[in-house]
């Protein structure tokens, strides 16, 4: 995997994140909506698990927004 790929995963994880806390959700309760462990929730929002297709779709549904918003990482700095 490249930096640049690296790079997208590490700024769809901090979107999240930002989306997650302004939303008032714990990790817990998110994983909870999205269907998935807290412990797969970090390491997304940590960028050090690389979420399928499926997975952002649900977690994006889970924050009620589309999946295209969740991904358009373009104003999330590093």
């Amino acid at each position: 995997m490249t930096s640049r790929h690296d790079e997208i995963h590490t700024r769809i994880g901090i979107k999240i994140m930002l989306v997650r806390r302004k939303r008032k959700l714990s990790q817990e309760e998110l994983a909870d909506l999205a269907n998935l462990s807290k412990t797969a929730l970090g390491a997304i929002e940590r960028g050090t698990s690389v979420p399928t297709i499926n997975t952002l779709n649900r977690i994006a549904k889970a924050l009620e927004m589309d999946i295209t918003e969740l991904v358009d990482v373009s104003k999330v700095d590093l």
